[in-house]
Formats: structure tokens, C-alpha cells, sequence
């Protein structure tokens, strides 16, 4: 049981990296996109490739991250020079990486069962359970990571992109280009999908084609569980950074869950019904709470 929690935390870790990309996009800049899929996917299939080829591990994961941008970079531009929505953007690069995806590797399946990772440098060097090296790496990773968006999203060009998410009308007429806010909102996002793309693939071994099947779900389900969790007495998480942490903790969360859940016997085909009933739940327990808390208040002004 404490193996497979130890898991589910270095699992919620590297692929917390992936939901602060959806953040993002999803949170900020109020867009849905469903490149995700692909991007993740790519970020594993260049590190896998790399990797299997001699390139040092931790150059590959750059490379993965370096591919995620790129990625976000087609659905920017589609977005942005053509005018096509933001979704059906995603929709078209993230078909069209399965395609590209599948010409990087050569094939659906990528191992690396004999090539030394990060994760496995790390182990030998201290000795320490894999488990246990993903989760110091992850972290590592993680909180470079939210210092880095923070300082960025306090600058003068990270500012205007969450004001673009806010009120696009007003951002432009203060004369922001919002087309190029949003190019490197979803650049942005993609390459810290790539990286945890990557990650994940070296930590778990090996790239697979549909490695990426159902990452917006995760990071949507990781960004409500953190949202719920920051909401919930004594106050709320209402800083930036806060925000940020709170997304990580939600990836936590939700592979915990995940894990509890498979520990007590449930079919492991059944798992993506179970993300979307955590999605669900999530998205209704604040709606509950807000309602509950009216009702008190309410209640009380009426004893008065």
C-alpha cells in the first residue's frame, strides 16, 4: 500500500508539471485547449527517441519541452493568423500529432528498459527507491517551475496575458496585442506539457502513442480538486502562488485517489469513468458549498 501511494505522489508530481500547462490555457487565458493530447504525447515520443539514441537524459527532456512549444506554437497560429477557434484549433494539431508522433517514433512503442534516465542516474547515486527519485526530481522541477511562472506572470507581458484572459475587449483597447499574448500563452502552456511529456517518460520507462489520451481530463480534474481543496476553510487560496501550488496538489490528490481506488479492487478499464466522476464532483462541490453558505447567511439575517 505505501509503494503504491509513494507512486501515485511521484505520479502526481511529474504530471502536476503538465497541469500547470492547463492552467494556463484554461484558467488565464480562458481557453480550452485540446492540443494536450498531442503535445504530451510528442514530449514523450522526442525524449524516448533521444534517450534510445545516447543523448543525455536530462537534454532529452529540454528537447521534449522544446517540441511542446512547438506544438502550442501550430495551434497559436492557427488561432491567431486565421481566426480559427481556439478549440477546433487544438482539435486539428492534436490529430495531426498522432500522425507526427508516430513518424518520431517509428512505431507506437518506445521502450528504454536498458537506458539510463534521470530517475535511474539519480538512484544510483543514492541508493534511493525509484519511487522515491522521481518524487525528489519531480519536486525539483515543480517548484523552479511555480517560481518561474510567478515572476513571469508579474511582468509587464504576463500581466497583460492574464488580462487578456479577463477582459480581452479592454486589454486591446489599452493596446496589448492579444494575438500575440495568446501565441505565447499556449506556447507556454505546451512546452510544460512536453516536459512532463518527457518526465513521464522516462520515468515510467518507456513512449507510447496514446500516452497522452486523456491528459486535458487529468489537468482539468487536477486544476478542480485544487480549486475545491483552496476553497475550503479557514479562507481560500486567492494569491497567484497560491494558485499555482494549488493545481500541483490537485495532480496529487487525484492520482491518490486513483491509486486508493485501484487498491480497492476496482477494474483499471473503469478508470476513465472515474476521472470524469471526479471532474463532476468537483465542479458540483463548490456550487454546494456557495449554495450552503447563502443559505446560512440568509438564515441568520432572518433570525435578526
Amino acid at each position: 500500500m505505501l509503494t503504491a501511494m509513494l507512486g501515485a505522489v511521484s505520479q502526481g508530481i511529474l504530471w502536476g508539471i503538465m497541469v500547470l500547462g492547463v492552467f494556463i490555457t484554461y484558467k488565464l487565458l480562458d481557453i480550452p485547449d485540446l492540443t494536450v493530447d498531442g503535445s504530451f504525447a510528442t514530449g514523450g515520443a522526442v525524449c524516448a527517441v533521444l534517450v534510445v539514441a545516447g543523448v543525455d537524459p536530462a537534454l532529452a527532456i529540454l528537447a521534449a519541452m522544446i517540441a511542446g512549444a512547438l506544438c502550442g506554437a501550430v495551434t497559436g497560429f492557427l488561432t491567431t493568423a486565421f481566426e480559427i477557434p481556439a478549440i477546433l484549433a487544438g482539435i486539428l494539431t492534436q490529430i495531426s500529432l498522432w500522425s507526427i508522433n508516430l513518424r518520431v517514433m517509428g512505431k507506437s512503442n518506445t521502450p528504454l528498459l536498458t537506458s539510463k534516465t534521470v530517475f535511474s542516474a539519480l538512484g544510483d547515486a543514492t541508493r534511493l527507491p525509484s519511487n522515491v527519485c522521481a518524487i525528489i526530481v519531480g519536486v525539483i522541477v515543480a517548484v523552479v517551475i511555480v517560481a518561474g511562472l510567478y515572476w513571469f506572470f508579474g511582468t509587464e507581458i504576463g500581466s497583460a496575458l492574464r488580462a487578456t484572459g479577463n477582459n480581452e475587449a479592454m486589454i486591446r483597447a489599452l493596446g496589448v496585442n492579444t494575438n500575440t499574448t495568446k501565441m505565447i500563452a499556449l506556447t507556454l502552456s505546451n512546452a510544460l506539457v512536453g516536459l512532463s511529456g518527457g518526465l513521464i517518460c522516462e520515468q515510467q520507462k518507456y513512449a507510447d502513442i496514446g500516452m497522452g489520451t486523456g491528459a486535458i481530463v487529468i489537468g482539468l480534474a487536477a486544476i478542480v480538486i485544487g480549486e475545491v481543496l483552496g476553497r475550503l476553510p479557514p479562507g481560500g487560496l486567492t494569491k497567484f502562488a497560491a494558485r499555482l501550488i494549488s493545481a500541483v496538489a490537485g495532480s496529487i490528490v487525484y492520482f491518490l485517489i486513483r491509486a486508493i481506488v485501484l487498491q480497492l479492487g476496482m477494474d483499471a478499464n473503469d478508470m476513465k469513468l472515474l476521472s470524469a466522476i471526479i471532474v463532476a464532483a468537483a465542479l458540483c462541490v463548490p456550487v454546494v458549498w456557495e449554495r450552503t453558505q447563502r443559505r446560512r447567511a440568509y438564515s441568520k439575517g432572518g433570525e435578526q
